[in-house]
């Protein structure tokens, strides 16, 4: 099946999100239908981690299990699109290993 749209999500620290909203929009990344952009949807969460030996988190300490508030990054993003949002994303997230997920929507 040939997808046409995807949803993206990721987890970032709430000082990023304007930033990430901003250059996400500029690629494109953000609009919808053509008559909308920076359609976005962030929701807080808490999220967990513990960082290995040999990471060098953003937050937290090697070893112990760490707990922050962040803000979970959501958007419909068209194919042609899709990979320069991932690189947009990783440009700007502050995190080592972040986590982006993309999910294929059957309904476009």
């Amino acid at each position: 099946m040939d997808f046409k749209v995807f949803k993206v999500e990721t987890f970032i620290p709430e000082e990023y999100v304007e930033k990430l909203r901003e250059s996400l929009n500029d690629i494109g990344a953000l609009t919808i239908g053509g008559n909308y952009d920076n359609c976005m949807c962030v929701s807080k969460v808490m999220g967990y981690w513990r960082p290995l030996d040999g990471a060098n988190p953003f937050k937290g300490e090697e070893g112990k299990i760490c707990r922050a508030e962040e803000c979970k990054v959501e958007f419909s993003c068209r194919s042609e699109i899709v990979e320069k949002a991932v690189n947009t994303i990783k440009s700007i997230h502050p995190y080592e290993t972040p986590v982006i997920n993309v999910l294929s929507n059957k309904l476009y």
